[in-house]
């Protein structure tokens, strides 16, 4: 932006032929508004101005350079102009995916509100829990619960969510309740994994004494569906390891009891992946920061419940 700002000095020393005056005009001190021009000369290796003791007129190139310079400052403003309007009334579709369950709780239920408050945008939602190529798919904003890991795409983290490994009362009864992350391996207890074509969760990290483990962890059946595992659990048939809000409301009705609590898994971060052109567009600012601010409220609440 400084180079705007050196444009915009030049061209009100043309039209006031004073460097006080076009910096009082730009909110610039005189020596301030001296950098810009000696700066912008520099650039372009030219003297723009003739100095008197009282006026600065343009040399031959500062005559030419300013026409120049007027239709660059012109366009820049267009384009404010446009992008302000943009996000006054902003307009056109918006690709969003999220996991199963996030978007069942969170992302959905927000979709409504979002709408009435922009209603000229249009919102497609994709839930899967499996990895959604963002780029091929031409997908404009992905939140998701995990790391970024590819480096064509940015990251804006929403927050940190805990995790919590929990089994239904009878599961207990029936197997034991695990006193030590060991207990969940080499059979001892029934694990139950989101599982599919790509997928990195074959084992599970655990805070313990000793720090950060990963414990390759198993059991009869999998799915690639998060809400079904919850399901499972809900009825008996193993251990899961979800983020503590998902589970929460099952937690306080005593369907679902915490284990391993000195050894908790690994908090998840909440985030907001998006291609790196992708965030010039407005509409995807207002989404992320909309649903960042949705999830921030929706989710404490649960979690003080």
């Amino acid at each position: 932006m400084s180079y705007i700002k050196n444009l915009r000095v030049f061209i009100r020393v043309v039209e006031l032929g004073n460097l006080s005056a076009a910096g009082r005009d730009q909110r610039a001190s005189p020596a301030v508004a001296s950098n810009r021009i000696k700066e912008l000369e520099k650039h372009l290796g030219v003297r723009l101005f003739n100095r008197t003791t009282r006026k600065l007129t343009p040399t031959e190139h500062g005559r030419v350079f300013y026409e120049g310079a007027v239709k660059i400052i012109e366009a820049v403003e267009e384009a404010e102009a446009a992008i302000t309007d943009i996000l006054q009334n902003p307009k056109g579709a918006l690709r969003i995916t999220a996991p199963l369950s996030l978007g069942r709780t969170l992302i959905g239920p927000s979709i409504p509100d979002f709408h009435a408050k922009y209603p000229d945008i249009e919102v497609r939602l994709r839930l899967s829990d499996h990895e959604v190529d963002i780029m091929s798919e031409g997908v404009d904003v992905a939140f998701k619960l995990g790391i970024l890991e590819n480096s064509n795409l940015r990251m804006r983290g929403i927050m940190n969510c805990e995790r919590v490994i929990c089994a239904a009362p009878e599961y207990l009864e029936r197997r034991g309740t695990p006193q030590t992350p060991d207990d969940l391996i080499n059979d001892k207890h029934d694990c139950l994994l989101l599982r599919f074509p790509g997928s990195k969760e074959y084992y599970w990290t655990l805070q313990t004494p000793e720090g950060l483990r990963k414990f390759e962890i198993a059991g009869p059946y999998d799915s690639d569906d998060s809400d079904v595992l919850t399901q499972w659990a809900l009825s008996g048939h193993g251990l899961i390891n979800k983020p503590l809000f998902e589970v929460k409301q099952y937690i306080n009705e005593g369907k679902l009891v915490p284990v391993l609590t000195d050894a908790p898994p690994a908090s998840i971060q909440l985030a907001a992946i998006y291609p790196h052109k992708r965030f010039l567009d407005p509409k995807i600012r207002l989404i992320i920061d909309y649903m960042a601010d949705r999830c921030h409220r929706r989710i404490n609440e649960i979690l003080k419940s």
